[in-house]
């Protein structure tokens, strides 16, 4: 094989892998179910960041715990938002 041949198979194996190992795309293509992933991240994020607060707090680090709350806040937010917009869908 030429070089030119190597470098290519190499890559096409390299792209073949991260297409096996990386998340599949939504068999859903839909945009209320695409809201409903969102929504149902965010507000799982804002829970999982309140374990995150603690432990910072515990070891004394407010500087990372003050952070995971402004990402928890928004995460918050977001989830309100993505509620309110759900539910004017599905009225």
């Amino acid at each position: 094989m030429s070089e030119t041949s190597t470098s290519s198979s190499a890559s096409n194996s390299a792209a073949n892998t991260s297409t096996s190992t990386s998340t599949p795309a939504s068999p859903i293509r839909d945009k209320d179910y695409n809201l409903i992933c969102v929504l149902e991240a965010s507000l799982k994020n804002a829970y999982q960041l309140v374990q995150y607060i603690e432990d910072a707090k515990a070891a004394g680090d407010d500087e990372l715990a003050e952070w995971f709350s402004k990402i928890q806040h928004n995460s918050l937010k977001a989830g309100e938002q993505g509620k309110r917009m759900l539910a004017s869908r599905l009225s």
